[in-house]
Order: C-alpha cells, then structure tokens, then sequence
C-alpha cells in the first residue's frame, strides 16, 4: 500500500486505567510507523519525561492511526502533547461499513475477525487489561513487560487493519471524523462545573430522599405502595382519568418502559412528575458522576459514533445530563462564570426542509414558528393568526407535526387530539398535500435505502438497511444522523474559535465563560452553530435558543424545577450530617 497523502503513517497504542475522577492514568504506549515497521515503546516513567509526542504528529505529512482514538487523544492529553494534525480513527470506519448490520460488535478483536484477520487470544486480552486498569504504577519488571507487549499487540493488529481496511474508507470524510474526535477528548476533559457538595449529601441521604419524594409525589396518583410501584393501582389511576395508555401485542400488560411513560407525559402532562419519580427511584442509586474533588467538575466518556445515527452515546449514570431532570441542577458555575445550554431551535425540521429542498417546509422553518405556519398554510388558521389568537389551532398543528416526526398513524394522532379518527386523518393529509416536495424526497430515499441496503448522511455517515430495519428507522435517519453530524461540525468550529465546550446533549452544547466575556461567547457559539448548519445544508441555516445561568444560579431545568424545590425542601430539614467525600 502506497500513501498518496502522507509520507509517515504511525499507528499507535496506549494502556491506561481510569481514574475516579473520569481522568486516564498512562501506563504505557507503543507506536510503529507503517512503512518503515519503526517500533518505540515507552513504559509511565519515560512518558511522564516527555513534553511532546516522540513522534512528528503535528507535521502536515504525517497521520496517526489508532483504534478508538478518544482513548489515545485523552491520553494525549492528560501527558500534555499536542494532538496529531491528522488522525485516522479505524473504530469509527468499521461502524461506517458495519453500522445496523447484523454483527458480534465493534471491538478490535471483533473487526479483525471481521477482515478475516487473526487476532490475539480473548481472555489474555481480558486479563491484560485487568493489568492495565490496576490503580496506581506499582508493578513489577516482569508486569512493565508484560504491559508494552500487550499494548503492542494492538498496534500489530493496526498494521494489519490499515492495507485491508484504507480503499473501503472515504479518506477525507474519515479524517473529518478523526477530528471530530479530537474535539470529544478537549470536551472530556473540560468536564462540567458541579456543586460537588450538594452532590455529597444527595448521596449521603438519597435513601432519605427517595422515601420522601414518593411519598410527596404519589399522593396525587396513589400508585405506591412502600417502595413498589403497584401496576394494578396505575391502571385504576388511568381509568379514572380517562387516560388510554398502550399495551404489549403479546401480554397485553401495560408497557411501562421509560420511553413509553416519556411519550405518555408528552401527551399528558399531569403525568411527568410521576415519570420523574421512577426514573430517579431507577437510577438514584446507580448514579456515578465521576468528579474531581479539587476542581469539582465530572468528566464522562462521550462514547462517540456508538449509535446508529453517529450520535454519542455517554453512560446514562455516569453522565449528568442521562440523569432525572432535577438532578442536572446540579450544574452550577463557579465564581465568575456562567454556563449556557444552546441548542437548535427544531432541528429536525429544519434539516429535512433542507434536505428535501421543500421551499414550503423551508418557509414554515424560517417563519420562526413551524407548527402556526403550518397551520396558516393548510387552511387550519388565518393569514394573520398568531400564537396568541389562535391557540387551540397551533396547538393543533404541533401535534400533526410531532406525530410525524415520531411515524404516528392517525389513530394515535386522533387520540392525542381527543377527536374522532377521521379528524386526524385528515390533518396528517392536510400535511402530506402541504409538503408534497418534502414526502417525495422521503420516498424516493426509503426505496434508495431498500434497493442499495445502505443510506448515508451528508459526510458519509452510513446505516446499512437489512430486512429487519424498520421503516421508520430508515425515515428518521437523515434528520437524526446528519443533526449528529451538525452537532460535531458545531463543536469543531467553537472550539477553534476558543470556545468551552463541557458538554453534546443530543441537539445542544453547554459551554462555560469567564462572565466579562460570557455574553460575546454565547453569541460566538451560536454563530458556530448557524455556520455548521449552512455548511451541513447547503446555505440553510437553523436558528437556536439560550438558557444561560450567571453565578450564583445554578442550571435549571423547567421539568425538573419542582422536584429539585423539593428534594432541598427535604434537605434543609435534615439534621446536619457531615459530608463524607
């Protein structure tokens, strides 16, 4: 294999255990360039005596290959090295060739079977990797040994990888992504700012909390009993509010995942406290912010391009934002600063008008309120209604524009609209007519899919289409699939722009500035954000919204805001109890 870009290809690894504080402790790294089979190995005490990388990532000749390069990046970072200029991740390429297929996973071991290339044996791996994960660099010469030789098994394996896997990859949308992967290691290690106190006594007293939180909560539903949520006093309370709740096609029991009780809320809102309610009862006590005890920020691994649509995947309890929406409360800026959660402003929208190149859909997104326009352009309202004069019809509106979003039929459209089933038939054809260019264009790309078995976002983000993927998975990939990649256009165009960047939350960032400069770094994100979504779009910009907490306030969030009044409540009447870190 010849390089027609790069004349130093090397491919690296490194060893490491995490710490408590989400940070990489480096055992140690080997790396090897390609063409010339060059070998260097370095155990913790040479890398600690090192200001730079030992090899020349930062020339314009020169690539880095790894696999799952955010693991090496933090590493990277954690020894103070620059990041490689150019860097080739071959865990993100084999989800590009693999990704929604029927597979075993996306390990190395697993990628290296899958090219039909021999790998090492599973439970060394395994109990290598017990090694390096060891707290602490007490070990002995034999273990150093035993360490680099390891690690430099995985590099062995990339030499291999790299000719078999390089004319199956798009070279310039996979470097793109390898930047994008740089820009998860800065945001890693940024972390995000906590109140690490408030955080202690939650745990230290959640036993507390628990009890008392279901009691204040379920006296509006009487669904508990003790700690059990009781499945037959649920569908008594759903009875008498006349609230219809679906059920399992094969037990016909309730179906009460948190995905189904996050769709009923939607629909009822009387219900969210209650779905607050079981969701911290189920993760109160997995919670696991890893959080540094002298700066007081929590650091999680992002996991990127670990979804089918490319989006991160961080851990649900290990993450702030995974956790019950009171708890991101939490959030709360240091002495002279703010954070401020920017997301767009109906990006799915707005990416499919873009796409389908519907100037009606585009004028409904521009509007500034898609859900009146639409209700304006199928007749529902007048020319000049507004959101005040005419409610119940935006209301309206938004529910046909949401059941589309989330592939309801009119039934269930008629049912959240609390009319007969022709009435909401007759609104998703009023849609279907109003955006014909629009349903086209998703026609034509579910017939692509299904014909091709694969579809792909605007930089080549790919999702093979098998006969057991759904066509509502294959509909909503476009919208989900290129916002994943907006958001990582976004990040690499803050931070070049000196923006900090803590955390991605599906549509949105959270970053955090010295208040002198807070408000001018807002609006600098935000145009990063715009100028992602018309690099992405072609010229169309999407528009996003700012909630923005200077300190002393703390990060709130509208659906968590009484729960949290609450838990403090309880709190503040607890006997002082003294706070064990």
């Amino acid at each position: 294999m010849t390089s027609p870009i790069f004349n130093e290809i090397w491919c690296g690894d490194f060893e490491f255990a995490t710490r408590e504080d989400g940070t990489p402790e480096v055992k140690c790294a080997v790396f090897t360039e390609f063409f010339s089979n060059r070998t260097l190995r370095y155990d913790a005490h040479a890398l600690q005596n090192m200001n730079a990388a030992p090899i020349p990532v930062e020339k314009e000749d020169v690539c880095f290959v790894s696999y799952y390069s955010l693991a090496e990046l933090s590493c990277f970072s954690a020894l103070g090295w620059a990041y490689p200029l150019h860097n080739l991740d071959l865990f993100t390429e084999f989800r590009v060739l693999t990704n929604g297929g029927i597979g075993n996973g996306n390990s190395l071991l697993n990628c290296l079977a899958y090219f039909g290339i021999k790998g090492g044996d599973a439970a060394h791996k395994e109990s290598m990797r017990a090694l390096a994960m060891r707290q602490g660099l007490e070990y002995t010469p034999a273990e150093w040994q035993d360490l680099l030789e390891y690690c430099e098994t995985d590099v062995v394996a990339l030499i291999k990888l790299l000719p078999v896997m390089l004319p199956k990859i798009q070279l310039e949308q996979a470097l793109l992504r390898g930047e994008y992967m740089k820009a998860a290691a800065t945001i890693e290690r940024n972390g995000i700012p906590i109140d690490y106190d408030l955080y202690r006594a939650f745990l230290n007293n959640r036993e507390t909390i628990l009890t008392a939180l279901t009691e204040h909560v379920d006296r509006d539903y009487g669904v508990y009993e003790g700690a059990t949520f009781k499945t037959d006093r649920f569908q008594q309370y759903l009875a008498q509010n006349g609230i219809p709740w679906p059920r399992s096609a094969t037990t016909g029991r309730l179906e009460l995942n948190d995905e189904v009780f996050k769709d009923q809320a939607a629909r009822h809102p009387v219900l969210e406290p209650l779905r607050q309610l079981r969701k911290t009862r189920a993760q109160m006590r997995k919670i696991k912010l890893h959080i540094n005890p002298n700066d007081h920020r929590a650091r999680c691994g992002l996991s990127p391009f670990r979804s089918v649509t490319g989006r991160n995947q961080p851990s649900t309890n290990e993450f702030v934002f995974g956790l019950p929406a009171w708890l991101r409360s939490l959030i709360k800026p240091r002495e002279g600063y703010g954070v401020a959660y920017i997301d767009w402003a109906q990006q799915e929208i707005g990416i499919a008008a873009a796409l389908a190149n519907d100037e009606a859909l585009k004028h409904a997104y521009d509007s500034g309120d898609p859900y009146l326009e639409f209700a304006k352009q199928c007749g529902l309202a007048p020319a000049d209604a507004t959101k005040a004069t005419h409610k119940k019809e935006r209301d309206c509106a938004k529910l046909c524009v949401l059941a589309v979003q989330y592939g309801m039929g009119a039934e269930s459209l008629a049912e959240r609209l609390n009319e007969p089933v022709p009435v909401g038939k007759d609104l998703l054809d009023k849609h279907r007519r109003t955006y014909r260019i629009y349903y086209k264009w998703q026609e034509e790309l579910g017939n692509r899919a299904q014909l091709t078995g694969s579809t792909s976002t605007v930089y080549g983000w790919t999702m093979l289409v098998t006969g057991a993927t759904k066509s509502r998975t294959i509909l909503n990939f476009p919208m989900q699939a290129n916002g994943a990649e907006m958001m990582r256009l976004a990040c690499l165009y803050g931070l070049e722009r000196g923006i900090k960047i803590c955390a991605t939350v599906h549509d949105a960032l959270l970053i955090e500035a010295p208040l002198d400069v807070f408000d001018e770094h807002v609006e600098c994100m935000r145009e990063a954000m715009s100028d992602a979504s018309a690099t992405l779009l072609d010229g169309f910009r999407l528009r996003t919204s700012v909630d923005a907490f200077r300190y002393p306030e703390r990060f709130m969030d509208e659906r968590g805001e009484q729960m949290f009044g609450k838990v403090m409540e309880l709190l503040n009447a607890l006997p002082a109890k003294p706070v064990h870190g």
